[in-house]
């Protein structure tokens, strides 16, 4: 909560939030701080290294000065904290390449249109938004999201205690970049996954399986999530950031499917933004709700008394919540009655 004291700085940062966000982006695309992480720290040098004009490059570093991502000492620049940890693409926690998906046109259009989605209660993108079929924003998802994804994975793997389960087989759905099915299997030589979603988008899932070494235990199965079967006999399913997408009902749908793919016993893994029961936390969690309003027909942050009852009356007993910290996401986790 914000004091009760009115703040003008509070509301200058807002209107001009974007602006942080294109500077960031910017960034990124130059390759401004991977450069500077390999000592190319002044306006002229990086102006030749990251094929930009001086000018602009002034702007541009004195800005992400201000923003906290840089440093600056006298005409030499150098990277804060968080930049050298995750926006330096030699970094192994390099997290930049998010910013292409989350600052992408497909993704700002829901809120250019925010108002008119207000007013409608769900998206005023034309033609179902975000979850038309085969939509191509999915590819850059894949390919932009995949390394703050494998992060989360690697999260969910420990709350799985994964590296001490049993083998079998795994499905995971709406893949995408198909890191969850992937780390997964990675740390257990004993499973086998099949990922579903879109061809074009299991394209990326496959290549990062190859780069995995996972060879024949990652397969694939091409098609709408909805309809293409989803076989039987799994050990996990895997639902990672796929049913804030659509309303209760088509949660359902899917959580009835994913209930029956399960053998007796097997373990449904939901990773979601899922806000407090009050709506009034997590920041990140609540915020999300707006995201899937501007994007999506029927698509919501659901709590996790709201996952509850939609897994009960989907066939599941009973569910759990975990936490993943430091990511912002949340882990639902039930099982098939044996």
């Amino acid at each position: 909560m914000h004091d009760n004291e009115p703040s003008l700085p509070l509301l200058w940062d807002t209107f001009t939030g974007y602006q942080r966000t294109a500077a960031l982006k910017a960034g990124v695309e130059l390759d401004v701080f991977t450069q500077i992480a390999g000592g190319v720290s002044t306006i002229d040098a990086l102006a030749t290294r990251c094929q930009a004009a001086p000018r602009g490059l002034r702007a541009l570093l004195n800005h992400l000065v201000m923003d906290g991502f840089l440093t600056r000492e006298g005409e030499r620049y150098g990277l804060s904290a968080t930049a050298a940890a995750f926006l330096d693409r030699n970094a192994v926690s390099y997290l930049g390449s998010a910013i292409n998906f989350i600052a992408s046109p497909a993704v700002a259009e829901g809120f250019t249109r925010l108002t008119d989605a207000v007013r409608r209660g769900g998206t005023a993108i034309p033609s179902d938004g975000h979850v038309a079929a085969e939509h191509p924003m999915w590819i850059e998802f894949a390919r932009s999201m995949a390394p703050l994804a494998g992060m989360t994975a690697m999260l969910l793997a420990n709350v799985l205690d994964i590296e001490h389960a049993a083998g079998g087989k795994v499905l995971d759905i709406a893949a995408g970049h198909g890191m969850y099915g992937i780390t997964i299997a990675r740390l257990n030589p004993a499973i086998e996954v099949t990922a579903i979603d879109w061809k074009n988008v299991l394209a990326v899932a496959e290549e990062n399986a190859r780069a995995a070494g996972l060879g024949k235990r990652y397969g694939v199965r091409p098609g709408s999530a909805f309809d293409v079967p989803f076989g039987d006999g799994y050990q996990i399913v895997l639902l990672p950031n796929i049913l804030h997408h659509f309303d209760p009902a088509g949660c359902e749908k899917l959580l009835k499917r994913s209930h029956d793919a399960l053998a007796p016993g097997g373990r449904l893994v939901i990773v979601e933004f899922s806000p407090n029961g009050d709506r009034s936390g997590p920041p990140d969690a609540v915020r999300f709700a707006l995201v899937m309003l501007a994007g999506t027909p029927g698509g919501d942050a659901y709590t996790f008394d709201e996952y509850q009852g939609m897994l009960r009356r989907s066939g599941f007993q009973s569910a759990t919540l975990h936490e993943l910290p430091p990511s912002p996401q949340r882990v639902i986790l039930a099982t098939r009655a044996r």
